[in-house]
């Protein structure tokens, strides 16, 4: 369908288009070139972190660091208000997905819920920074983590650059993932990235990421020699030309975040009147980049209808995201059932996620707000 105004537009400029512009000219190393441990270096300088390696996207980023952390046999914490990914990645290891609740501020997982769940087979915990924000637990996550010795791992896919009291998002954690596809803060089209403090963790991503093979300096392609290979693995890398263009977006990053934050400020103060909307949140301390700006309307009802009539005047929502506890597979295989996580499944019912992008033009935003304003106005009369 043809939206007058759609959900996301993806931020690109010239320096996307010359630097794989550059790649294809060369005619060489569209696969292992510089660009990939540079574009690495660039991510675990700007997180905080000593390691990061690319992934063809953040799901194998994911699955790749379950993998590293063994926690083949386990239960794993998640949040059920999540993308499906995130739970998939721990079946994918081997594990089986414990669901918890989310807490109201940040839509994160809830601490308080998350220690109710800590069984002798609990590994690790995720933790996702919803549609931005760091989760408003992580602190408190990661000392519970600590004290049961047991692994934090941040599922940041949604929040490149946010802080939280002036900590990055993915250095709050053991270790983290996140997603550059199209709709993220900065984009590779698909892409991802894990980062870490752990050298053995790191090696062992390594490993997983591209088929058990032990890599050398020249890398695979420019090596005459057969190479060694001692570990079972994936072909998970991150391309060249895919590298380059995040070489060029993270250049912009906070350009980027700038323009999202002065877009939710216009939304914000044109809501703060309608009484029947919440706004995102932003704890004291914590900075929010709106890689989604996802409101909370008071009823199901309400939200369905406005829903509609966004798109019936041509303006792309989506509701981010419904319980993944619900979903037919894990309905099925791990016997979750409506009403298991009444929170989130109450939230599911309410939440609404509009068009957010840097360059949104200022009349579209206008007659965005304009709708939802007469929506509300005619709704109460």
């Amino acid at each position: 369908m043809e939206w007058k105004i759609p959900l996301f537009r993806i931020n690109n400029e010239e320096t996307d288009i010359k630097a794989v512009t550059d790649i294809i000219r060369r005619g060489s190393y569209w696969t292992t070139g510089p660009e990939i441990k540079e574009f690495e270096s660039k991510i675990a300088e700007y997180v905080g972190k000593k390691y990061a390696l690319t992934f063809n996207s953040g799901t194998s980023a994911l699955h790749t660091l379950l993998l590293a952390h063994s926690v083949s046999g386990g239960e794993i914490i998640v949040p059920s208000f999540t993308f499906i990914s995130t739970a998939n990645a721990v079946v994918l290891a081997g594990a089986r997905p414990v669901f918890a609740e989310s807490e109201p501020d940040t839509l994160g997982l809830d601490v308080k819920d998350v220690k109710k769940r800590i069984t002798p087979k609990t590994k690790a915990v995720i933790a996702i920074d919803y549609g931005g924000c760091i989760c408003r637990d992580i602190d408190r996550l990661r000392e519970l983590c600590r004290e049961k010795n047991i692994q934090l791992i941040e599922d940041a896919a949604e929040s490149f650059g946010s802080t939280a009291k002036d900590r990055m998002a993915g250095s709050l954690s053991d270790s983290a993932i996140f997603s550059f596809c199209q709709n993220k803060i900065i984009t590779t089209g698909e892409g991802g990235a894990a980062v870490t403090d752990s050298k053995e963790i790191y090696e062992k991503m390594k490993l997983i990421r591209s088929h058990g093979r032990i890599e050398n300096d020249q890398g695979y392609f420019s090596n005459p020699e057969d190479s060694d290979y001692i570990d079972i693995g994936y072909n998970y890398r991150m391309c060249s030309i895919t590298a380059s263009i995040g070489l060029s977006q993270i250049n912009r990053v906070d350009k980027i975040i700038m323009e999202r934050r002065s877009i939710a400020k216009e939304y914000n103060e044109a809501f703060s009147k309608i009484k029947e909307i919440k706004t995102p949140s932003e704890p004291p301390g914590f900075k929010h980049v709106y890689q989604m700006y996802s409101i909370l309307i008071n009823k199901k009802t309400k939200r369905d209808a406005l829903k509609k009539h966004l798109e019936k005047n041509g303006v792309m929502v989506k509701v981010y995201f419904n319980p993944v506890h619900l979903k037919t597979y894990y309905m099925k295989r791990f016997n979750y059932h409506i009403g298991d996580l009444p929170f989130t499944e109450d939230i599911s019912n309410r939440v609404l996620s509009l068009p957010i992008y840097p360059g949104i033009k200022k009349e579209d935003l206008k007659f965005i707000i304009n709708i939802i304003n007469d929506f509300f106005r005619k709704s109460t009369r």
